[in-house]
């Protein structure tokens, strides 16, 4: 799981974009081969040390700009008994990356790390208490890249992300992949909207009782992963950087503007 995904398959685009060389390491259970449009896409699992060999950096700092982040992951109920794998398969791909020599990490997290919130927006020097196994196996693997950098030296960035939505308008996409039907495909008039019970939890204490969440766009996303790549090419030392756009709006807002 990696670059073939829909955070994945979005960086890689903008980084082949940009001028970056961009290896792509992928076991496509997720992900979708035609997803990645650039560069070159290494089909392996992470536990799969011997296909390591072609993501080795190889042309300095613009060169090894993938082989930093990590995107991959699961989330949902289903994905919950894999959560342990992940963090060990996390831990190998740490591993491999000391022994080649690739020495920065951008770690894509989720702001399911800080829990409940104690106050809004969230800043990086919230308490961290995850409340379910999503947010605790991202936790464990920020611990461990602290582990890493204070033992060899792998500086990295992880970056908090809130909830994401709008794929750019491309085929070429994992999101386009998926056969749900989505509300944006509403409000770009492609599809009509649901009837009856939408499924919307109402039970929040919030003004409409739907959850209210920070949304960004997932071209700001990518923005923001590749300005984390530029501080630490700059020496500056690891750091947290927690994304949103800083305003929270309503499940049932975004419903009510998709319906227009």
């Amino acid at each position: 799981m990696g670059g073939a995904g829909y955070i994945g398959s979005h960086m890689v685009k903008m980084l082949a974009q940009r001028g970056h060389g961009v290896v792509t390491l992928d076991n496509l259970s997720t992900g979708y081969r035609d997803a990645v449009v650039g560069g070159t896409l290494v089909e392996a699992d992470l536990p799969t040390r011997r296909r390591w060999t072609g993501c080795s950096p190889r042309s300095g700092r613009r060169g090894d700009a993938l082989r930093q982040l990590h995107p991959g992951g699961r989330i949902g109920a289903r994905a919950r008994p894999l959560l342990p794998q992940q963090f060990q398969h996390t831990l190998n791909l740490l591993e491999a990356m000391v022994a080649h020599g690739v020495g920065r990490f951008i770690f894509s997290s989720t702001a399911a790390i800080f829990g409940e919130p104690d106050y809004v927006p969230i800043d990086e020097a919230h308490a961290k208490r995850p409340i379910n196994p999503y947010g605790l196996t991202k936790l464990m693997v920020e611990q461990a890249l602290a582990d890493f950098d204070r033992a060899y030296g792998l500086s990295r960035s992880a970056c908090a992300i809130s909830t994401r939505r709008a794929p750019t308008p491309t085929a070429n996409s994992a999101s386009a992949h998926d056969p749900r039907p989505t509300w944006c495909a509403v409000a770009a008039g492609s599809l009509r909207p649901p009837r009856g019970d939408t499924g919307v939890r109402r039970d929040y204490d919030t003004p409409d009782g739907t959850c209210i969440r920070d949304y960004i766009h997932i071209v700001d996303l990518c923005e923001a992963h590749l300005l984390a790549i530029d501080y630490l090419g700059r020496g500056n030392p690891s750091a947290q950087f927690n994304l949103g756009n800083g305003s929270g709006f309503s499940v049932q807002e975004v419903l009510d503007t998709c319906n227009g």
